[in-house]
C-alpha cells in the first residue's frame, strides 16, 4: 500500500495531475526533466513522474504565476524558519471548504481563539479563520503577544469562557506555560488546533493542569500542499486522514510526496515532497481507509564541517534529560563553515557541562568535526528558544551566521 487513496478513487482526479504535468513542462529552467514522461493515467504512472522538491517548486512558480479564478490571489511564505522562504499561492478561502467537507473541530456554540500569527506573509492565521467562518463559532482573532501581555489576555480568555484555541504547538506552549505560572485556568477550553509542527507530548503536562477538558485537533500540511489531511482525539498525534483531493504517497525511501487532485489548486503539486518521512497505515480510531502516519523530517540532517550532523537524534537524546522540556540545536557558520554548534535547553539542567562532554564524546560528528577545538560545542540553559516572530515557529535547529 503505497498511495492513499486507491485506482478507482483516484480515476477521475488524475486529470488534474495531468494538466499540472502539461504546466510543468512549459517551465523553461526544467528543460528535458518531464519531455519523455508520459502523461499519468494511472496511479503506477503517477509514481513514475520525477518528485518536486522546494526549490523546484519555487523555479515553477516564478514562471508560472499563477491567478485564483475568482476571488484575490493570496502568496504566502514556506519556510524562513531557518532557511529563505519561498512563496505558496492559494485564492480568497484558502481551499477550507474542501478541508470542512470532511473535518468540522468547531460548531456554532464555540469560542475560538486564533492564536496563529497574522502578520507579513504567514498564511495558518488566514487559513484557521476561513475554516472558522465555515464552523459559524465565535472567533477572538488575537494573533501574536508578548511576554508581558500574557497574564491580561490569559484572565480575559479566561472571563470569555473560551471553548477552542489554536495555534501552532511552539505557541500554544507558550499560552499554556505562562497560564500555568499564573495560575490562571481555563475550564471551558474543550478544543486545541494545532498546525504548522509535530505536536508537543509537554503540552499534555500544561494541559492536564490549566485545561483538563481539552483535547487536541489537528491538520497537516504546508505552504506549497495546504492542508492534506487532520486527525481526531482518537488519533495518535503522528497520524493524519489524507482527504480525498489530496494524494498521498509513499515512495520507496520512505518519503512522503503530495499530488493535489483539486483542479482549483494553484500551486502545482505533483508527487511533492516536504521533506517528511511516513508511512500509510490504519489509525487506532477505527476510520477505514488509510491513514498517514509522519514519522519525522529527513532534511534534518545538516552539514557541519564536511560531516552529517543528525538533529534529531540529537535533540532526543537531551531531551531525555529529567528536566529538559525542549531544546534546539544553533550552528554558527562564517562563510559557509560552521564555527560553533550550541544545544539551548529549555528547562532545568543541572549539570549541563556534564552533557556537553556526553554529547561531544557520544556524536561522532561533533567529535570528529570539532577535534581540535573542542570548546566550539557548548550547552547552555536558556529561558527562551530561538523563534520566528513571523511565523511563531520554533524550528528544532537554527543556522546563523556569525557576526
Amino acid at each position: 500500500m503505497s498511495f492513499s487513496l486507491t485506482e478507482a478513487q483516484a480515476a477521475d482526479g488524475l486529470a488534474v495531475a495531468r494538466h499540472t504535468l502539461e504546466l510543468l513542462r512549459t517551465v523553461p529552467e526544467f528543460g528535458d526533466r518531464y519531455a519523455d514522461v508520459a502523461a499519468p493515467g494511472t496511479l503506477a504512472e503517477l509514481a513514475a513522474l520525477p518528485p518536486l522538491a522546494k526549490d523546484d517548486l519555487n523555479t515553477a512558480l516564478a514562471h508560472l504565476e499563477p491567478s485564483a479564478a475568482q476571488g484575490a490571489t493570496w502568496l504566502f511564505q514556506s519556510g524562513g524558519s531557518t532557511g529563505a522562504p519561498k512563496v505558496g499561492y492559494a485564492p480568497t478561502g484558502f481551499y477550507m471548504a474542501k478541508v470542512f467537507e470532511h473535518w468540522q473541530p468547531l460548531d456554532r456554540d464555540d469560542v475560538f481563539v486564533n492564536a496563529w500569527g497574522a502578520g507579513r506573509m504567514w498564511g495558518a492565521h488566514f487559513l484557521a479563520a476561513g475554516l472558522a467562518d465555515l464552523c459559524g463559532c465565535r472567533v477572538i482573532a488575537l494573533g501574536s503577544v508578548t511576554r508581558e501581555e500574557y497574564p491580561e489576555w490569559l484572565a480575559f480568555l479566561a472571563d470569555r469562557k473560551v471553548t477552542a484555541i489554536g495555534g501552532t504547538p511552539s505557541v500554544l506552549r507558550l499560552w499554556f506555560a505562562h497560564a500555568r505560572a499564573a495560575g490562571i485556568e481555563l475550564p471551558s477550553l474543550r478544543k486545541v488546533l494545532w498546525l504548522g509542527e509535530a505536536w508537543q507530548p509537554q503540552l499534555e503536562e500544561d494541559l492536564a493542569v490549566v485545561a483538563p477538558k481539552a483535547r487536541r485537533h489537528g491538520m497537516f500540511g504546508s505552504t506549497e500542499t495546504w492542508v492534506v489531511g487532520s486527525n481526531t482525539p482518537d488519533c495518535p498525534a503522528d497520524t493524519f486522514h489524507p482527504f480525498p483531493h489530496q494524494l498521498v504517497h509513499v515512495g520507496d525511501d520512505g518519503l512522503l510526496d503530495f499530488t493535489s487532485l483539486d483542479p482549483a489548486m494553484l500551486n502545482p503539486v505533483l508527487r511533492y515532497r516536504t521533506g517528511d518521512a511516513g508511512e500509510l497505515t490504519s489509525c487506532p480510531c477505527g476510520r477505514t481507509g488509510p491513514a498517514m502516519r509522519v514519522l519525522g523530517r529527513r532534511d534534518n540532517v545538516v552539514q557541519v564541517r564536511g560531516l552529517g550532523l543528525h538533529v534529531d537524534e540529537l535533540l532526543a537524546r537531551v531531551e531525555r534529560e529529567p528536566g529538559v522540556t525542549r531544546a534546539q540545536v544553533v550552528i554558527t557558520e562564517q562563510g559557509g563553515r560552521a564555527q560553533q554548534v550550541e544545544v539551548l535547553v529549555l528547562g532545568a539542567l543541572p549539570d549541563p557541562e556534564a552533557l556537553r562532554r556526553e554529547l561531544l564524546s557520544a556524536t561522532f560528528t561533533l567529535s570528529t568535526a570539532f577535534v581540535h577545538d573542542p570548546e566550539h560545542v557548548r550547552v547552555r540553559v536558556v529561558d527562551a528558544l530561538i523563534g520566528n516572530d513571523r511565523t511563531g515557529k520554533t524550528a528544532g535547529f537554527v543556522v546563523r551566521e556569525a557576526s
